[in-house]
């Protein structure tokens, strides 16, 4: 699908980072899905935690595999087709009390309306409707994590309170000791 560049589009491209599903991953541990975006042309990418049935359903479409009856993201792309509507871009632009926020960019009869959603369903839509997924400038910045080129499996923060203790000031390593050692204490 051709990427319409039109005046608000390309101020759009100027804050936005586009991205692509790099992988979705799953934690033996927490039994917690995360979402890999990774920018284009670039290591750089965001986790985002998804719960399992957002997981699976970004994962079937990447994959590929369309399932005997429509799924709930595939029953809303055909509304929003049948209503001569389609999605132009999906816009992951913020993040807030460990939550991100998305927007769904429809053009409707050269209108373009914005639709706001949890991240993990534009992804989903994004991916079944083969349009480009965004993330703003300043949440990559403040989330974005480089991957080493030496090692495809970097290790992901695995829960948002990691995700938060890297982007926040640190705490008194005192004040948490106590903790460190009754974890470290811990046998698997």
């Amino acid at each position: 699908m051709a990427f319409e560049t039109n005046d608000i589009v390309r101020r759009k491209v100027n804050i936005m980072i586009r991205v692509q599903v790099d992988s979705i991953r799953f934690s033996l541990l927490t039994q917690q899905r995360v979402v890999v975006l990774r920018e284009i042309n670039s290591r750089r990418y965001v986790p985002i935690w998804i719960g399992p049935f957002e997981a699976d359903a970004i994962a079937l479409a990447v994959q590929g595999h369309e399932p005997p009856r429509p799924m709930t993201h595939d029953l809303l792309l055909a509304a929003i087709t049948m209503l001569h509507s389609r999605i132009r871009e999906v816009v992951i632009n913020d993040f807030h009390d460990s939550t991100f926020f998305a927007r769904i960019h429809l053009e409707l009869d050269g209108q373009t309306l914005e639709l706001d959603s949890r991240s993990s369903d534009a992804i989903a839509l994004a991916v079944r409707a083969d349009v480009p997924i965004f993330v703003a400038k300043h949440v990559m910045d403040e989330l974005g994590h480089l991957m080493d080129e030496q090692d495809e499996s970097a290790e992901l923060p695995t829960t948002t309170a990691q995700l938060e203790a890297e982007t926040s000031p640190t705490k008194d390593d005192e004040e948490l000791s106590i903790f460190r050692k009754f974890i470290d204490s811990i046998e698997p």
